[in-house]
């Protein structure tokens, strides 16, 4: 990651990471606010992601893979193991909402699914994983 031209350290790539996840939890509200639900799914995911690769980056020491799969990301930034079963349930709630929402065929099939009530779960248990992935810091 490069910023303004000079190269940064492990620690600012992990601030960097998780200033970019804190933008899009807040952009997800927005979303939830002004009822379009499907970029609130997009956006959780989105969170968990970036959250994710800040980790990578403060404990592998390295620029994180350009992967969007939430569990190997977790695997190869060595924290899969200490999720919770409700965490790898939140993952599996998330990890279709990133890929799924970019295609047109299966767009309208996620749109119908995702209510304003589950949007609200959705966001619940993105802050929930988030607030703890940077517990962990």
């Amino acid at each position: 990651v490069n910023r303004g031209g000079a190269r940064m350290d492990a620690g600012e790539k992990q601030q960097y990471w998780m200033e970019l996840a804190e933008y899009d939890l807040e952009t997800a509200k927005v979303m939830l606010d002004g009822g379009r639900y499907l970029y609130v799914g997009f956006m959780c995911h989105q969170v968990i992601e970036k959250a994710l690769k800040g980790y990578y980056v403060a404990i592998i020491l390295e620029d994180p893979p350009f992967i969007h799969n939430l569990t190997i990301l977790a695997k190869k930034a060595e924290i899969f193991e200490l999720f919770s079963d409700e965490h790898k349930d939140t993952l599996d709630l998330l990890e279709p909402l990133n890929i799924e929402a970019r295609y047109p065929t299966v767009k309208d099939k996620l749109l119908k699914s995702l209510t304003k009530e589950r949007c609200v779960t959705i966001l619940h248990k993105t802050e929930v994983l988030f607030t703890w992935i940077k517990a962990r810091f």
